[in-house]
């Protein structure tokens, strides 16, 4: 072979294995941590700007996507956003009862910390519930801005809707859009080896594994429930959709989205890694583009077991008694809560002091559980956001399989 059909080292590695990139990425991101741990926050800079335009890019591919998927879909064709609905909820009541049963299992005490906390956690499920149907109304440009993903997808669904009785040529200028859209995100999540490397290096750097040995059982029961969901509860629903085996589409999905999120710690940010896998999977586009974003937003089964479990924690170490039931009762509305949570780094964090109300545990109690919960974040949001974003996935590819019969 000559040198000039020989691929060029920038050609290698945008057509190299993207996973065995990240893995790559992450041994020399602590290893540079471990030795040098002043240039490692250096190079958290790579990390932030890799988060940062996931971030910025996110919100335009959700609008334009669903946007163009309603406006250029036949009346013949059909979606299965009904079942990846259930799927959503099923999985993450599942996971508050799951969270419920290690928490009896093995009881936590925690020894309260004090902290500022300058978010304001909401008060009641209501409370969560309006901000949800504030967000549906919310000026396009602003949800756009923010990253409000309800109110992204409220207006793309509007949009597209209208746009149904447009011209051809108006909708194949929207499809060209989402696919430039998409080449665009295609380039940024290509960049994930060098992001997680930044990110990697800078967490280990800077926080280091120490303060998490204080919390090593809390830590057990968190990760232990959110392994039992994605390794048993997870494969038993899809399972149960599709009647065939479901691990191969369970480890494609952790490994090809679950990884990047673990990272990120922001199921927003994995937006456009989980729309790529789909595509990848060739799910169905009009399915995805909607159950996607909507995913980041209400399918938080890794959120609803923080909740219940810190909880819990709260409520053993003030020494509260407890039955089952009221347990159960906690766990309903930590899956309710959880679909309020913020596709962001520790927003299931913040609805703590709203379980934590259900058994009369002051509000300063309560906003010290969540500075624990903070601690604890660099191992438990990680994990947390990976079960969340990689179960977006999952269930979708298993409505879609359901539906085609494959």
């Amino acid at each position: 072979m000559d040198s000039t059909s020989r691929p060029s080292l920038f050609q290698r590695y945008m057509n190299g294995s993207l996973v065995l990139q990240i893995i790559i990425g992450i041994v020399c991101g602590i290893a540079i941590a471990s030795f040098s741990p002043s240039s490692a926050q250096s190079a958290g800079l790579l990390g932030s700007l890799f988060v940062k335009a996931l971030k910025a890019i996110a919100p335009l591919l959700v609008f334009v996507l669903v946007m163009a998927s309603i406006a250029n879909h036949k009346q013949n064709e059909q979606t299965f956003i009904k079942p990846v609905l259930v799927l959503y909820l099923i999985g993450t009541l599942l996971a508050s009862l799951t969270a419920v049963m290690a928490s009896f299992a093995f009881p936590t005490s925690l020894s309260l910390v004090t902290s500022d906390i300058s978010q304001t956690a909401p008060k009641g499920v209501a409370e969560v519930l309006t901000t949800l149907l504030y967000n549906m109304v919310d000026n396009p440009v602003n949800a756009l801005v923010t990253g409000n993903y309800i109110g992204i997808l409220t207006w793309a669904v509007g949009l597209g809707l209208g746009l149904r009785h447009a011209s051809e040529q108006t909708k194949a200028l929207l499809q060209n859009m989402a696919d430039s859209v998409t080449t665009v995100v295609g380039i940024v999540i290509r960049l994930a080896p060098f992001g997680i490397f930044g990110l990697v290096a800078n967490t280990i750097a800077t926080t280091g594994f120490e303060a998490l040995l204080g919390y090593s059982h809390l830590l057990t029961v968190l990760i232990g429930a959110m392994l039992v969901i994605a390794l048993l509860t997870n494969p038993l629903l899809v399972f149960l959709a599709t009647k065939k085996n479901p691990y191969p589409l369970v480890f494609r999905c952790l490994k090809e989205s679950g990884i990047t999120a673990f990272f990120t710690r922001s199921s927003a940010a994995n937006i456009p890694v989980n729309m790529a896998l789909c595509k990848r999977l060739k799910l169905d586009e009009d399915t995805y583009s909607v159950s996607i974003p909507l995913g980041a937003t209400i399918n938080m089964a890794g959120a609803a077991i923080t909740i219940t479990v810190l909880t819990l924690a709260a409520v053993n170490t003030l020494g509260i008694s407890v039955d089952f039931p009221t347990a159960v009762l906690l766990s309903v509305i930590a899956a309710v809560s959880a679909c309020g949570c913020s596709g962001v780094a520790g927003g299931s964090l913040l609805l703590i002091p709203l379980a934590c109300s259900l058994f009369n545990i002051p509000n300063e109690v309560a906003m010290q559980v969540v500075a624990v919960g903070f601690i604890v974040g660099v191992i438990q949001d990680s994990a947390e956001t990976a079960l969340n974003s990689s179960t977006d996935v999952l269930f979708t590819a298993a409505a879609c399989k359901r539906a085609a019969g494959k």
